[in-house]
């Protein structure tokens, strides 16, 4: 499994090669700024590549076995047809967080932005928000022992650069930016089509919108992603 993983990351380069020339716009933004940050899937462009993954594992030293975002994979059949369905996946960055109040330290809040962040230094590793997360977008980081989950990479943010994922997406299927700005590509994804949430019955007002999202998997939250699972063959 290790070894896979290696592979990956030395193929990577390659693989983003396209992507990674091309300057990435700025976004200046800080989080006591005006800005509402959201993020825009059109699961109609992924293809799989987990080069999102595998970018966000690096930026954010993510440790073995665990993922900030990633991209899920699931066998669907219509008749006697087979196919693969991709759902890239993160933290949502919800308007009413329901990891919020659940910290019994206030080491998880939400940014003037919306971005929803964990202060590290209060966290006491409790769980608590890993459990009210209907998203299963967070981990306790078993390297740090603290609770951890995707930021919109606030750090690239606050210094105007896009989320690594965003930035190397290879298919260009994330899309980042203000929702308050009129003229952003986010804004006008979302008043020109139709746009979906995952768990809307959850009233969290998510804001990570999907595009070409199947009804079927709104509630799907969980699935394997073929990238790290190792190989029994021969056992």
């Amino acid at each position: 499994m290790i070894e896979s993983r290696r592979k990956f990351l030395r193929a990577l380069p390659a693989i983003s090669a396209g992507v990674a020339l091309a300057p990435a716009p700025a976004i200046g933004a800080t989080g006591k700024g005006k800005q509402r940050w959201a993020m825009v899937v059109d699961v109609r462009k992924c293809i799989g590549c987990q080069a999102c993954t595998v970018s966000c594992i690096m930026e954010n030293a993510v440790p073995e076995n665990s993922f900030r975002t990633i991209v899920s994979t699931y066998e669907v059949k219509d008749g006697k047809q087979c196919g693969t369905y991709m759902l890239p996946r993160l933290c949502n960055h919800c308007e009413q967080p329901p990891c919020v109040p659940v910290c019994p330290v206030g080491a998880t809040f939400q940014r003037g932005d919306g971005v929803v962040v964990v202060d590290g230094e209060r966290c006491v590793g409790c769980a608590y928000c890993v459990q009210a997360c209907p998203y299963d977008a967070r981990f306790i980081n078993h390297d740090t022992g603290k609770a951890d989950k995707c930021t919109f990479c606030a750090h690239r943010v606050d210094v105007g650069l896009l989320p690594a994922c965003v930035e190397t997406c290879v298919g260009g299927a994330r899309i980042f930016g203000d929702l308050n700005d009129p003229h952003s590509e986010v804004r006008r994804l979302l008043d020109a089509n139709e746009v979906k949430v995952l768990k809307p019955e959850m009233n969290t007002e998510p804001h990570v919108f999907y595009l070409g999202l199947d009804a079927r998997f709104e509630g799907r939250v969980e699935g394997e992603a073929s990238l790290w699972q190792p190989s029994h063959h021969g056992e």
